[in-house]
């Protein structure tokens, strides 16, 4: 048989009952028999079975349903929702009038065998002005069709309301003649369970009344309520509900958490119950325990009956820890393996973080591998993420390394190290795993103390060099880069030395070099004879090429930078005279007896040789020829004659001969004179007042390159040759005489 509940949707707006009964209506339509009762007039399609309030109607068929417009029936619930507030406002104004026995309780109460049940009650007498003349409790009754009446087991029966029932009666009658129907069984039987009958009556009236009874035989247990989701540090409530409450009787709700509670009781028409209500802010720590709340008798001191619910708290992951696997020390290149663990979460971990060297990973595994960790890694950080993420403590690798940065460090009292300043050389490193460490000092790669600090009270220049530190742990060594100590000093330890030796013979080559230690280096040289005098020659060598006997003595020399100036002691030099000197000597000694005897007899030839040429140079003035000699190398000219026909070149090698020649050029003469291949100037062209007549003469000192024109023939003549070609006659020159002809007078 379908059911539908209506509330009335004109509830706010009707008046309010003090006390609202429960009423029954019954029409010859098949509805239960126990719910019959007094008749109502109502419409024949309505049923109405039970009204737990004015404003709640529940029907066993409804009015036929209307039909939609495309000619579907609507459904039956929304029929009934369509008929609702007109059902509730027909029953309001039936039911305004107070004609009709209204009570109000609980529906259904609970309690257990040997406890006590404590029943709220109200009701309200449809005449104005009556009261109860009686009223009798059944238990489990049933009504008699034949007697046309109601019969059972009856628990409690007065007709005197104004005597007060005794104490020792089981079922107490606590209410009145006029509004209040509220009972008190104690104890309760395991026979009272099912319904009980509350039968009153008027002068003129009378009502049957239902409460169901629910006596268990054992005490009810409590029901826990949770809400929704329990989160960490969120405060919740949680209630411990008993449906139960009897005054008197010896009951305790307790908790198994130790929080402070609050107990409530509810003794009302609507509801009888005892709730324990537990505030608290849960901790992950709380999650996956039991929680228990217990119906305690507090007077024999024991547990009536208890319910147990699981906590789920929600919450991060939780003293997540960051572990490293690896079972020994780690070393500087070492793979490690860190693992992430955690003892709880809720929900269940699903990812994973990693703070490693400064930047965030997001993995799913709880295992990290780091490969070839280096000397300076970082602290890790890892992080077991469900909804939250939780980060672990950062967990230091502790890497075990060689010193790291060694360097020196030096001290002195300048910027500048001079001979005998006091210097102060540290070690120092920036890390080292472990700190114990040892100090080493090398100078130039060889090995020179231990000891973190070295010291120079007056340090000298042969404690320049280079200087490495070496720092030493259980790992490993470190050696600083070589730190450069410069010790500045005047020029000193100046000696004088002769390559390829200190005796040479002349003619050979002697190279003297001035050798000395300074720092910073020699801006000058300065080189003395054996007499004292500045040779001034500023050079760290000497070159003598080639050296003569007369460069034999003792050389010293002077070496100056911007500390100071040192002098060399003397270096002496001897020079011998070659077997050649020793045979020309030999040879000019007889040489000079032959060259007496010759003298005259040359000087007679000399004066006839002279004659004759003097008489050719006449001869050549006269006929306008033309002479020049050619000079290899031409250091200077010297000025030219007054005369605008006359050329000279200066010979300073040949101070004690003929130093220069003069080219004469015939008067009127105007042809420009150039220079042919062989460095001889000739005439362009014939004098227009001569004849072609044209005359070269080539002037010459016989010495080895030192003319360009005349090669010597022999190389021990040393006299003074020159040659004289004359071309006479009138006419062209012929081909073949294009060529200088050279003709040769000894002198």
């Amino acid at each position: 048989m379908p059911e539908c509940a209506l509330q009335s949707a004109f509830e706010p707006t009707l008046p309010s009952f003090p006390l609202f009964p429960t009423l029954h209506f019954a029409m010859p339509l098949g509805c239960p028999e126990s719910h019959r009762g007094r008749q109502g007039v109502w419409p024949r399609r309505v049923k109405i079975l039970h009204c737990a309030s004015p404003f709640t109607l529940r029907c066993c068929q409804g009015p036929r349903r209307r039909k939609t417009r495309d000619n579907r029936l609507l459904p039956r619930h929304s029929t009934m929702h369509l008929l609702g507030p007109l059902l509730l406002l027909l029953e309001y104004l039936a039911f305004s009038d107070s004609s009709y026995w209204r009570f109000n309780h609980p529906h259904t109460l609970y309690t257990w065998e040997k406890a006590c049940v404590w029943i709220p009650c109200s009701y309200t007498i449809p005449e104005s002005g009556s009261v109860l003349e009686k009223l009798t409790v059944y238990s489990n009754y049933e009504y008699n069709d034949t007697t046309k009446d109601f019969q059972g087991s009856i628990l409690y029966e007065t007709k005197e309301f104004k005597k007060n029932p005794p104490q020792e009666m089981r079922v107490q009658f606590l209410g009145n003649e006029k509004f209040n129907c509220t009972l008190r069984i104690n104890p309760v039987s395991k026979e009272d369970n099912g319904w009980l009958g509350i039968r009153v009556n008027t002068k003129t009236d009378k009502w049957m009344e239902k409460i169901n009874l629910n006596v268990s035989q054992t005490p009810l247990p409590p029901h826990i309520q949770l809400p929704p989701e329990i989160q960490e540090s969120q405060e919740v409530t949680l209630t411990c509900l008993l449906n139960f409450s009897c005054p008197g009787f010896p009951i305790q709700l307790k908790w198994s958490l130790q929080e402070p509670a609050v107990t409530l009781t509810s003794l009302s028409t609507k509801t009888v119950s005892t709730q324990s209500k537990l505030t608290f802010r849960p901790q992950w720590t709380h999650h996956g325990k039991n929680l228990t709340c217990q119906l305690w008798d507090h007077k024999a001191e024991r547990v009536l009956s208890e319910d147990t619910v699981y906590l789920d708290v929600k919450h991060p992951p939780k003293e997540v820890t960051a572990v490293i696997q690896n079972p020994t020390r780690i070393r500087e290149g070492d793979n490690v393996t860190v693992s992430c663990n955690y003892n709880s979460s809720n929900p269940r971990v699903n990812r994973y973080e990693w703070n490693v060297q400064g930047s965030r990973n997001k993995v799913f595994s709880e295992v990290l591998v780091i490969q070839k960790v280096s000397w300076d890694a970082r602290p890790i950080a890892c992080a077991a993420c469900n909804q939250w993420c939780s980060w672990a403590p950062s967990v230091n690798l502790d890497v075990q390394h060689a010193p790291k940065d060694v360097r020196v460090q030096q001290t002195s009292a300048s910027s500048e190290i001079h001979s005998g300043h006091r210097v102060l050389l540290g070690c120092n490193f920036s890390s080292s795993r472990p700190r114990d460490v040892r100090f080493f000092w090398k100078k130039n790669g060889i090995f020179l103390k231990e000891g973190r600090e070295l010291s120079f009270d007056s340090i000298s220049p042969e404690d320049a060099g280079n200087y490495n530190c070496l720092v030493n742990n259980s790992i490993g060594q470190t050696m600083s880069e070589a730190k450069m100590l410069r010790v500045l000093y005047a020029p000193r330890m100046l000696r004088v030395a002769i390559s390829p030796k200190d005796e040479v013979i002349e003619g050979k080559k002697a190279v003297l070099t001035c050798e000395s230690d300074a720092n910073p280096p020699i801006l000058q040289y300065a080189w003395f004879d054996w007499n004292n005098q500045n040779l001034r020659h500023y050079d760290q060598m000497l070159r003598l090429d080639p050296v003569k006997v007369q460069h034999s003595g003792a050389y010293r020399c002077q070496a100056t930078n911007r500390l100071g100036t040192g002098q060399s002691p003397p270096g002496t030099l001897t020079v011998y005279y070659s077997p050649e000197t020793i045979g020309r000597r030999v040879a000019v000694g007889v040489g000079f007896c032959l060259a007496t005897l010759l003298l005259a007899f040359w000087g007679v030839k000399l004066q006839r040789s002279w004659k004759r040429i003097r008489s050719q140079q006449g001869l050549q003035e006269n006929s306008s020829g033309q002479s020049f000699f050619v000079r290899n190398k031409k250091i200077r000219r010297v000025p030219v004659s007054e005369d605008p026909h006359s050329l000279g070149c200066y010979n300073p090698v040949m101070e004690d001969a003929i130093s220069y020649a003069t080219l004469r050029f015939p008067v009127g003469e105007t042809n420009t004179p150039r220079t042919r291949d062989a460095g001889t100037l000739e005439a362009e062209g014939p004098s227009p007042n001569r004849d072609d007549t044209v005359t070269y003469s080539v002037l010459q000192k016989r010495r080895v390159g030192d003319y360009e024109n005349v090669v010597p023939e022999n190389v021990e003549d040393e006299g003074i040759h020159y040659s004289e070609l004359v071309h006479l006659g009138v006419g062209e020159r012929p081909l073949g005489q294009e060529a200088v002809e050279y003709v040769t007078l000894k002198h």
